[in-house]
C-alpha cells in the first residue's frame, strides 16, 4: 500500500470550491489551454487533456461549457499564453509549501504569493529550498463512497492499467502512479467502468509537519485559503499533517 493519504484533503477543498464553480473552472480552462496547445485538441490522442476534460466533470462544470473552451482554445478566439511558475517557502512552524501557478504576468504572481507569505507568518525562499522534501508522483483516485469495488478485482485492475500500488481510503482508493502517464493510466481506469475523482501528478512529502499552536494553526489555514483562492495557482502542496 501507498502510505499516502490525501483524500480528506481532497474533500475538503472540493467542498469549498463546490460553491465557487466558476473559480475552479478558470483554473481548470487554463490547464486544457496549456494542454492543447501543448498536445492538440483531440483527447483520444492528448491523454492531459483527457484527464483534465475529467477533472472538470468530476467538479461539475457543464459538458457544454467545456466543448466551447476546448474549441476556443484550439482556435484563434485564445490569446493568453500561459507559463508554469513554482514558488517554494514555508508557513507557520516550518511547514514545507510548494505553489505551482499558471500565470500570464510572473511578476504580479510572485508578488501576490510573496504577500500571502508574509501575511500569514511564512517566508517565500529560492527555487529548491523545500522541493527536496517532496517527490513527483501521479496520484489517482476512484470514486468507492458505496463501497462497491472488490478489492481483489481492483488490484487486478490497477496492475493491468499500469499503476504501481494502491490503497483503500475512507470512500475512494488511492492509486500511485508514475507521474508521466497518470493520465493514461486513468483514461484506461475509466474504460474499466471505474469512476475517476482526480488524477494528477502531485508533490508527495517524505515527512510531515504537526502544528500545536492554535495561532500557527489558524495562520496556515488562511495561507493555505489566500493561495487556493488566487486564479494563478493550479496546485499548492505542503507537509503540514492535518487533522481532520
Amino acid at each position: 500500500m501507498s502510505g499516502h493519504s490525501k483524500w480528506s484533503t481532497i474533500k475538503r477543498k472540493k467542498g469549498e470550491k463546490d460553491g465557487a464553480r466558476a473559480k475552479i473552472f478558470t483554473k481548470i480552462s487554463r490547464e486544457i489551454i496549456v494542454a492543447i496547445k501543448e498536445g492538440g485538441p483531440d483527447p483520444d490522442n492528448n491523454s492531459k487533456l483527457a484527464t483534465l476534460i475529467q477533472k472538470a466533470k468530476s467538479n461539475n462544470i457543464p459538458n457544454d461549457n467545456i466543448d466551447r473552451l476546448i474549441k476556443k482554445a484550439a482556435g484563434e478566439g485564445e490569446k493568453n499564453d500561459y507559463e508554469n511558475c513554482v514558488y517554494e517557502g514555508y508557513g507557520p512552524n516550518g511547514v514545507a509549501v510548494i505553489v505551482d501557478c499558471l500565470t500570464d504576468n510572473r511578476n504580479r504572481t510572485a508578488g501576490e504569493i510573496r504577500h500571502y507569505f508574509d501575511k500569514f507568518g511564512g517566508n517565500m525562499g529560492t527555487s529548491g529550498c523545500v522541493s527536496f522534501m517532496f517527490s513527483l508522483q501521479g496520484i489517482i483516485v476512484l470514486d468507492n463512497e458505496d463501497g462497491d469495488i472488490d478489492e481483489d478485482k481492483a488490484m487486478e485492475d490497477i496492475l493491468e492499467a499500469g499503476g504501481d500500488d494502491f490503497s483503500f481510503e475512507d470512500g475512494c482508493v488511492e492509486i500511485t502512479t508514475d507521474p508521466k502517464t497518470v493520465g493514461e493510466v486513468a483514461k484506461v481506469l475509466t474504460d474499466m467502468g471505474y469512476k475517476v475523482v482526480s488524477a494528477e501528478a502531485e508533490q508527495v512529502p517524505s515527512t510531515y509537519t504537526v502544528l500545536t499552536d492554535e495561532d500557527h494553526i489558524k495562520k496556515m489555514g488562511l495561507l493555505l485559503d489566500m493561495l487556493e483562492d488566487n486564479d494563478d495557482v493550479q496546485n499548492v502542496w505542503h507537509n503540514w499533517e492535518m487533522n481532520e
